[in-house]
């Protein structure tokens, strides 16, 4: 274990800002991180934990790193204390307004905003429980900014009706942007932005949980072994270890779950419009094309961005996808619904293709995603259809959630908003037609 000691100079203190930049960069740390001060530890990973501490001006913290890169991370740590505890320009508070709010999303949203004033994220947020939609749009109205997710809809007509409202700022709390009309939103006057990357890991860990649980039926096993039924009939699973798995889309998550599999002893072909040669040289993976992964793959994993019209990614995965794939494949979804072609999956199961399904999105799950239904009857065929195959396995646009991933959506989505409000550029979290 190595460690500093670090004397707190902002006149703020540790507030919301620097505690969120903080724990991003210990996140992506092999080391673990703990720092003490105020006769409290905190760890490094955790923004609350960190603002629990109460570190004002003149606070002495002891920052300890205990791993495989001690000096790396104590460095990296120092660049942080340096660069960015620093204060910045004084602006006006922007207004945004939240739409779809869960009571998860307060839990750092609101934390992380509750500062105002110079050298802080320097926004006021109204939650709003209801999805954006253009019926919902005008609730906007003297807002300067709208903050949405994954299943809000922002076509056009909600776009044009958010410029009426006077709304300048799109902020996607979320990687995708498929439902937002770019295109519209440029000819509005209005920025959009997203978090390109949040926890890669999260995704990536519940790809294959979810290949597993399907694989190995541990979803039957669970309900049987309730209700006192401890016979194997229905349970046979495979070995993934010597399995061939095809990674589509080699961005981040899907650098991870082939990281994942090659851990299980598989080995690892993908599929990318623009292949990394860097992972051909470390040895993590071979490209290949798309024909040649989806014969030869007993796990295919999706990770592709959704992208519409010509040449691009929307039922990338479509009967005639499905009828090169081995009778025995497994598929796994935790990208965008889109990608797959739900009805052509659903005929394909009919006729006994596939020996495993696991699908965290699903084309028709918006009317579902999110929301308690469990006293009403499933009016969305799809969604009943799909559960009626005993061999898939269907989660709620869950890959996301985890405690590290929802820190880093709050602080990569107040950063942009700070960095819009302040005029600086917004890199590759800008979204353009």
């Amino acid at each position: 274990m190595k460690s500093f000691n670090y004397e707190v100079t902002n006149s703020l203190g540790i507030h919301a800002r620097p505690a969120a930049l903080l724990a991003q960069c210990c996140v992506n740390l092999a080391s673990a991180i703990t720092i003490k001060g105020n006769d409290k530890v905190a760890n490094g990973n955790n923004v609350l934990q960190i603002l629990a501490l109460n570190a004002k001006q003149g606070t002495v913290l002891e920052i300890a790193a205990e791993g495989g890169d001690e000096d790396a991370a104590l460095e990296a740590i120092k660049k942080v204390l340096a660069d960015e505890f620093t204060e910045k320009k004084k602006v006006e508070v922007l207004k945004i307004a939240f739409f779809g709010t869960k009571d998860y999303d307060r839990i750092f949203f609101s934390e992380l905003a509750k500062d105002k004033g110079e050298g802080t994220y320097n926004c006021d947020i109204k939650y709003f429980r209801v999805r954006l939609t253009p019926e919902t749009a005008n609730l906007a109205k003297g807002y300067d900014a709208v903050c949405i997710f994954v299943n809000d809809e922002c076509p056009r007509a909600a776009v044009e009706t958010l410029k009426e409202c006077g709304v300048k700022l799109i902020l996607l709390r979320c990687a995708g942007f498929n439902n937002v009309d770019l295109q519209a939103a440029k000819e509005c006057g209005i920025t959009v932005c997203r978090v390109p990357a949040y926890s890669p890991y999260a995704v990536a860990e519940h790809a294959i949980s979810l290949i597993t649980t399907a694989n190995r039926r541990l979803h039957k096993a669970y309900n049987k072994v309730k209700d006192n039924n401890f016979a194997l009939s229905g349970l046979l699973g495979v070995d993934l270890h010597n399995k061939v798995a095809g990674i589509m889309g080699t961005g981040k998550i899907g650098q991870c779950t082939a990281r994942i599999c090659k851990g299980f002893g598989m080995t690892v072909i993908a599929w990318d419009a623009f292949p990394n040669q860097s992972l051909v040289d470390e040895g993590l993976l071979t490209y290949v094309s798309k024909e040649e992964l989806l014969q030869k793959a007993d796990l295919i994993s999706l990770h592709a961005p959704l992208i519409m019209g010509e040449g691009g990614t929307y039922h990338l995965i479509d009967a005639k996808a499905i009828s090169m794939m081995k009778d025995t494949a497994m598929l796994v979804n935790t990208a965008r619904g889109g990608l797959i072609d739900t009805e052509a999956l659903i005929d394909a199961l009919k006729d006994g293709k596939f020996h495993a399904v696991g699908l965290d999105v699903y084309e028709g799950e918006d009317e579902n995603v999110y929301t308690d239904h469990s006293d009403d009857y499933l009016q969305h065929s799809i969604t009943a259809r799909l559960l009626m195959f005993p061999n898939l396995v269907l989660t709620s646009h869950q890959a996301f959630f985890t405690r590290e991933a929802l820190q880093a959506i709050a602080a990569v989505t107040l950063e942009n908003a700070r960095n819009f409000n302040e005029g600086n550029p917004l890199g590759f979290a800008e979204c353009k037609a």
